[in-house]
């Protein structure tokens, strides 16, 4: 095999030349500097620990959760260990990098988030679109965190009949791509921030062409008035709790309901005009499997797909159930992307924030890689993916 050399010039520092090949596939030097830039998180004077070296140190060290931080930034320039002469350039303290991190702060990686963690999935994806819409799911998931004072204060211990919990815990409600398991949307609250609220902020990574699966402890009128605001399509189960009013049974059965808001409208709506109430199509079914959760229980689902000719009660039925492939995407980040049961690194909240993202990013870039890799394999004749 033919070897080349890159030219390396000897003004070059190890952070203008570190790279991982994972990440550098997706987070390209570009992308890291018009994030620093706008951010305004560039330096004023020559670093060995500069802020796009502390950017993509964020997201590594989420790819090696095991490590050390600073055996994390020697992974990232350890190929040029061979051409510096001082040793000592490879070398950076756990103090350094500590106070790299909180210099950074939390919202580069947020804006890194934002630019980089799109929507995968292509119309050859499998089981990635039903209607000719994108499935994507929200749901939520809690992380502990160090037991330290500032993080107590900020994100809370969770309060049971048998006491609090131990470690305090963030509670990161996210959506993600049904097929390839990428979360496009994400925010970190306290670990008792109204999830409702929540994904109703979050709403503002969906738009047409998406078919939006949610479970009953989403549902709310806002999220559905939202959603549609968005120009999104919605699919949630209902809360026993929700009554809502029956106009019309269409031919395949399921019926037009109308969900209105619990409280009036005020003057400004009034005067405004603003939506109070809204028609979905809700469909019942029952689960007769006994080895399923549910088994007997009666499920009523609502859809803003309203022609049963378009889109069969069925199809609707088998398309909510993939919203746990949320769970699957929770359980590659919080078990097998990281250690399972071992709170996060952070002892401040500006780092946890900072840290949560970098851990969102690092899976992105993951789901990224293979999804670009399944995408190159050629399956056998026969086979299907």
């Amino acid at each position: 095999m033919a070897l080349r050399i890159r030219p390396i010039s000897p003004h070059a520092t190890p952070s203008s030349q570190l790279s991982l090949e994972t990440l550098a596939r997706v987070l390209r030097p570009a992308i890291v500097a018009e994030v620093i830039d706008r951010c305004a998180a560039r330096e004023k004077r020559a670093r060995k620990l500069p802020a796009s070296t502390v950017l993509l140190l964020c997201v590594a060290m989420n790819l090696y959760s095991n490590d050390c931080l600073t055996h994390v930034f020697f992974r990232l320039v350890s190929r040029m260990r061979w051409l510096l002469g001082d040793p000592d350039a490879l070398r950076v303290s756990k103090g350094a990098v500590c106070q790299a991190r909180y210099r950074l702060g939390a919202r580069p990686l947020v804006e890194l988030f934002r630019r980089v963690c799109k929507p995968l999935a292509t119309p050859s994806t499998p089981q990635a679109f039903l209607f000719g819409l994108r499935l994507m799911a929200l749901d939520a998931t809690v992380m502990d965190v160090p037991d330290t004072p500032q993080n107590v204060r900020a994100f809370g211990k969770r309060r049971t009949p048998s006491g609090e919990s131990a470690w305090p815990q963030i509670r990161l409600v996210a959506i993600s791509e049904c097929s390839t398991h990428a979360v496009v949307e994400a925010g970190v609250w306290p670990h008792d921030f109204d999830e409702r609220s929540a994904g109703t902020r979050l709403l503002r990574g969906v738009g047409e062409g998406v078919l939006l699966l949610w479970d009953r402890g989403f549902h709310s009128f806002e999220m559905v008035k939202a959603a549609l605001a968005r120009g999104a399509h919605l699919l949630g189960r209902l809360p026993a709790t929700a009554k809502p009013l029956q106009t019309r049974t269409l031919t395949d059965g399921t019926k037009l309901v109308v969900l209105r808001r619990r409280r009036p409208p005020d003057e400004e709506e009034l005067r405004t005009g603003e939506l109070t109430s809204v028609t979905v199509r809700m469909i019942r079914y029952t689960l007769e499997d006994p080895d399923r959760p549910g088994h007997r229980i009666e499920h009523r689902l609502i859809t803003s797909l309203l022609d049963p000719d378009l889109a069969p009660a069925r199809q609707i039925v088998v398309a909510y159930h993939a919203r746990w492939e949320f769970e699957l995407a929770v359980d590659e980040i919080k078990t097998h992307q990281r250690p399972p049961q071992k709170p996060l690194r952070s002892e401040r909240p500006v780092g946890v924030i900072q840290e949560a993202y970098g851990l969102l990013v690092a899976h992105y870039v993951i789901r990224a890689v293979m999804t670009d890799a399944a995408r190159t394999v050629e399956l056998p004749p026969g086979r299907v993916s």
